[in-house]
């Protein structure tokens, strides 16, 4: 057995046991209905193997999660108390030998935490927040829309670190496709893929009454500069869609005289996922326009086929601010070709790389 294997058998059963372990050694410390979520988290980020992404998302979390409760002098007990609760349901194959292993990974995981409450700001470090609505639009994607116990803090085209039960301890970013709505809920869009263990979970297994978790927003290189009333074109791949559409929608809650060209890049007619909701908002504000880009579509239209940056480039003006989101390969040479195609390098916005 090793730290991973020993951390797997306890992480469904162990959070009663870390949550009593702290509050006999320090009462009050840590609320009884948070100590799952700090069980799960801490765990996780003690056995590692996160990408440095989801890493970063659940630092964020970790990290409010400390400064919120005053947890960074108590760390050592905080680390005693999970240790101890591991070990108890891995038995009887604990070894000595893993208490080592499990303490060196420990004082790593408790020095990124420091230096992730460091950078925290006050506030809540997630709410719990219950699933609505759960479409499937096609076989990979899902759109949730969720409502959070308290009203999400977010700006659209920020990121929101996002757990589910069915994962414990496993945060993943998400752009909200909305701008924030008077009741609170937040639609979120989800592709399934082969190593996303999350969004696999969030897209297959989720119902509507479950609950998520959905820690801090954070910045990702997509919010509209408020002093800037550029006209703007927008460059989706994928649920990279979801962003950009909250920009829309944040126009169209103030509009300020700016036109918006939506481009929505997707393989075929079949993978555009969100068809109706972008009809509507084309169908309500002459300022708008979505233009479909259709990778692999013969029957598209000529003006309509090929990646959506290209077809973006068809679309762009002198005046324009651009935005882009989409996949890995979409965005990898995304900033030189706009570069090449003469857009000024401060009116490019790409999202931020998420690391700790």
């Amino acid at each position: 057995m090793n730290i991973v294997a020993a951390w797997e058998a306890a992480v469904g059963r162990g959070a009663d046991d870390f949550w009593c372990t702290l509050e006999d050694r320090r009462p009050g410390l840590l609320p009884e209905r948070d100590a799952p979520v700090v069980f799960a988290a801490l765990g996780r980020l003690t056995v590692g193997g996160d990408d440095p992404t989801g890493q970063a998302a659940l630092l964020t979390v970790l990290g409010r999660a400390y400064r919120r409760h005053g947890l960074l002098p108590h760390a050592a007990t905080i680390g005693d108390a999970l240790l101890a609760a591991v070990a108890r349901h891995a038995r009887p194959l604990w070894t000595p030998q893993l208490t080592d292993a499990w303490e060196r990974a420990g004082r790593r995981a408790a020095e990124a935490v420091r230096r992730a409450a460091a950078r925290a700001e006050d506030g809540s470090a997630w709410c719990p927040a219950e699933v609505i609505g759960h479409d499937r639009p096609c076989d990979t994607i899902a759109i949730l829309t969720v409502r959070p116990w308290q009203r999400l803090p977010f700006q659209p085209g920020q990121a929101v670190p996002v757990c589910t039960p069915h994962r414990p301890g496993r945060w993943r970013w998400l752009s909200p496709a909305n701008a924030p709505c008077p009741d609170g809920t937040v639609e979120l869009h989800v592709r399934a893929i082969a190593a996303g263990a999350v969004a696999h979970r969030l897209v297959h297994d989720v119902r509507p009454g479950e609950l998520l978790w959905l820690g801090p927003p954070r910045d990702a290189g997509l919010c509209l500069d408020p002093s800037a009333k550029r006209d703007l074109l927008l460059v989706a791949g994928g649920t990279g869609l979801a962003p950009l559409r909250a920009l829309v929608e944040q126009v169209a809650a103030a509009p300020d005289g700016r036109r918006v060209t939506l481009v929505v890049g997707a393989r075929t007619f079949a993978n555009l996922y969100d068809a109706p909701s972008l009809d509507k908002l084309q169908s309500v504000h002459n300022w708008l326009t979505v233009v479909p880009a259709f990778s692999h579509d013969p029957a598209a239209e000529p003006a309509e086929q090929g990646d959506a940056l290209t077809i973006a480039l068809d679309h762009h003006r002198p005046e324009d601010d651009v935005y882009v989101c989409g996949p890995p390969p979409m965005l990898a040479g995304a900033r030189l070709r706009l570069l090449a195609a003469g857009v000024p390098a401060d009116r490019i916005h790409l999202p931020t790389e998420m690391v700790p």
